[in-house]
């Protein structure tokens, strides 16, 4: 059956969190070291690539960390306090200053292909959607990079009640853009949140979450492997 439709995750697929210097300019470690962007980076990272829950996420939010991306308050709340941590080594104030640096739409760059990939779906008459679990809106970042326009649908696990890999989200995502799940390809970096759109009948491909300086064309790469060419 010919792929009428796609889904795209946000975060390690199209966009990757990479704030520049300036916007951790004037924020300190616990040691008086000033904060550089590597080394947000390196924080970040601790909380997300961790399988499972994170060892700096608090007893009493642990259960929270599962639900984290269905509510902006608790969100904001398991992030805080997970990055003031003692083991991540950031001075007294910075981990709010950071988790606002994280809702900024200057902080997520987008791969070299994602604004080709885009349009290489829209040239090829398939509707696209964002299907992503997470607790803001993200459509400030697509048009901040000019490319809001070319998505037809955000489906976002706040906003509908559903995070990957439940079979909810992804159904809904199909439902939006008109598309039976065995007419959709899904594109993401996660094998198992992203990958289980498999088990509703959509295709799978998947991305690896590299810097954006070194994946440069991994989104057309995938399309092309489905027969979206052009």
């Amino acid at each position: 059956m010919a792929v009428r439709g796609v889904l795209l995750d946000f975060s390690g697929t199209l966009f990757r969190l990479e704030p520049g210097v300036d916007a951790v300019q004037g924020m300190w470690d616990g040691s008086g070291e000033a904060l550089t962007a590597e080394r947000y980076a390196e924080v970040l990272a601790v909380l997300t690539v961790a399988h499972g829950v994170p060892a700096q996420v608090p007893p009493d939010l642990r259960d929270a960390w599962h639900r984290r991306d269905l509510d902006p308050d608790l969100h904001r709340a398991v992030y805080e306090a997970s990055l003031a941590h003692p083991d991540l080594g950031l001075a007294e104030g910075v981990a709010t200053r950071l988790y606002e640096v994280m809702l900024q739409p200057t902080s997520w760059r987008p791969y070299p292909d994602t604004e080709a990939a885009l349009r290489l779906a829209r040239a090829n008459g398939l509707p696209v959607a964002v299907v992503s679990n997470i607790a803001w809106d993200i459509r400030t970042t697509f048009a901040h990079w000019g490319v809001e326009d070319l998505v037809d649908e955000y489906v976002l696990s706040y906003l509908v009640g559903s995070m990957k890999p439940d079979h909810k989200i992804f159904r809904i995502a199909c439902e939006r853009i008109g598309v039976e799940p065995g007419e959709a390809l899904m594109i993401g970096d996660s094998a198992v949140a992203d990958g289980a759109a498999v088990e509703v009948g959509c295709r799978f491909e998947r991305v690896e979450p590299q810097a954006t300086a070194t994946r440069q064309d991994a989104l057309l790469t995938a399309l092309r492997a489905h027969g979206i060419a052009g």
